[in-house]
Order: C-alpha cells, then sequence, then structure tokens
C-alpha cells in the first residue's frame, strides 16, 4: 500500500493531479491558488498559477493588467515610470509633463541633458551661441533680447570698449565726456588715484582729484590764502582780481559777514558799512591834525 500523497491544505489525495510545492510542502492548484497568490494591483483579481506575473514597487500585475494608464500600450517590454501611482509610458510622460526644447522644438526627454533659462528649455546641443553657433554648454553667457552670446562673442560685437586700454567692459565702469572707461583706467591725471565714486574736477580735458586741482591750478582765498576748489565749502564770491570762500568773505575789522551785503574796498582790506564810516571819520580827523 502506498503512502498517503495529499494537499496540506485540503487532503485530497495529489495522486495523478498537478500540485505546486511551496517550501517543499505540495498543495493542489485550487488550494495554491487560494492561499498564496498575489493579487493584480489593477483588477484587483487573483493570479493564478498559470498567468504571468509582473511585479514593481511592491505591487503585482497580470501581464494584460500592466498597461500605460493614459494609452493602455503594454508596458511588458517598455520603459515607463510612476506619475501618482499610476503606470505611464515614456511617450505619455513626455507629451503630459516634459518641455520642448525652444530650438528644435522637440521633447526634451526625462533623463536627458538640458538647460533651463527663464523658464525655458533647451536640449544641451541646442543651446548654442548666436555668434559662433557652438554649445554653449556650462560656460558662462549673456543675454541679448532673445538671442544668447558666448563671452567672447558678445564683447567682440556688442560691448563698449575702454576710451583709456581699448578693452572691452563687460560690466560697472564710469563715464566720463560720453565715453565709457573701466573704473581702474580713470585715474587723476596728477597722483594717478582711481577717481570713481569721489568729487573730481578738470583742467581742459583731463581730469584731476580735488587735492591735485587745488595744488596746481585753484586760486587763492584773498582771507586764508587756501585753495578755492568749488567744493563743498568751496563757494567763493570774485571782486575785482580776487577771490574769498563765502566764509572768509567778511569785514577786515569786526568780522561781519559781506556776504549778500554792501562792503568798501579799502587797500587790502574790505569793509562793512559801519567800519568804512569809522575808517572815513579817522582819515578825516587825521588830515584835519595835520
Amino acid at each position: 500500500m502506498s503512502e498517503p500523497f495529499d494537499c496540506e491544505s485540503c487532503k485530497e489525495s495529489l495522486y495523478g493531479q498537478k500540485y505546486i510545492q511551496v517550501d517543499d510542502v505540495p498543495h493542489c492548484v485550487p488550494c495554491y491558488d487560494r492561499l498564496h497568490a498575489n493579487t493584480c494591483h489593477e483588477c484587483k483579481e487573483l493570479i493564478e498559477h498559470n498567468s504571468r506575473e509582473l511585479y514593481h514597487e511592491n505591487r503585482h500585475y497580470h501581464e494584460q493588467c500592466f498597461r500605460c494608464s493614459r494609452c493602455s500600450r503594454s508596458l511588458a517590454e517598455e520603459s515607463f515610470t510612476c506619475q501618482e501611482d499610476a503606470l505611464v509610458c515614456n511617450e505619455c510622460y513626455c507629451n503630459e509633463f516634459s518641455s520642448n526644447c525652444v530650438a528644435c522644438g522637440k521633447t526634451v526627454m526625462p533623463g536627458s541633458k538640458r538647460l533651463e533659462y527663464e523658464g525655458c528649455v533647451w536640449h544641451e546641443e541646442c543651446f548654442v551661441c548666436c555668434g559662433c553657433e557652438q554649445p554653449i554648454g556650462a560656460q558662462s553667457f549673456i543675454p541679448d533680447k532673445d538671442e544668447y552670446y558666448c563671452v567672447p562673442c558678445y564683447e567682440g560685437r556688442f560691448a563698449p570698449r575702454c576710451a583709456h586700454c581699448k578693452q572691452t567692459l563687460v560690466q560697472g565702469g564710469v563715464t566720463y565726456r560720453d565715453e565709457p572707461w573701466h573704473k581702474e583706467c580713470f585715474l587723476c591725471t596728477g597722483c594717478k588715484v582711481q577717481l570713481a565714486g569721489q568729487p573730481f574736477t578738470t583742467q581742459g580735458e583731463d581730469p584731476y582729484c580735488v587735492k591735485c586741482f587745488s595744488n596746481l591750478y585753484a586760486q587763492k582765498c584773498a582771507a586764508c590764502e587756501k585753495p578755492i576748489t568749488g567744493f563743498g565749502e568751496g563757494k567763493y564770491v570774485s571782486f575785482e582780481e580776487r577771490q574769498w570762500h563765502k566764509l572768509c568773505f567778511k569785514c577786515s575789522v569786526c568780522s561781519l559777514s559781506l556776504v549778500g551785503a554792501g562792503f568798501f574796498p579799502h587797500g587790502s582790506m574790505i569793509l562793512c558799512k559801519g567800519c568804512n564810516t569809522k575808517k572815513l571819520f579817522q582819515i578825516v580827523c587825521e588830515q584835519t591834525i595835520e
């Protein structure tokens, strides 16, 4: 008498029957499907022993259920991605989520090299300089309206040139006599200090810092003998061949400010009305005594 060979679950004899072993334990087909078969994530039906099963991210599918959620194309032999728990073939994903290259109009495929600037997308090989037509890649570039240039091409075509060294100015700089200058090229003619960002004046066409201009060209105040530069407190009063700082233009006797008031020259002195009257009276008295 032969030994019993029964299904572990239902105890039905498996002699002459198809069976499946799980961990060396035999099961009849119905019991195997009921106890061990996975459920299809798509249709929620059991994936029976004789069905081809596909697996993705802890989910099981019938082969016929493993399809693109957009176009229903089988994904068994296709590249795909998962979008919000839905399977999507690459073509549908690109049509729905990918951008088109602004140069060639074709889809920029996921994972391909791409360049983005101000909301626009290019294939890496399509983002080229409008001057030399070479791919810009990861190099620096300069936009000009709807065109893009590598730095050498932009400098050669558009960048202004320094009036002093004749080299291009890409950014910054100063304007003097309607001409562009590098900040490091715009120097005082006398001491060669940089003039950008500080007061300066000119003698002819040459720029000078205040100090050099004062020492070389400025008129001297008739009262304090310091240069009159025209900067800061440098407002001045001029009379005949003499100049005064505004603050120095005062009566030589009583120091009353004469700015905006009448005054009387007396030799090297300037006098207010009161002091002039006294001076005249003194002179008259001295002449009478004589």
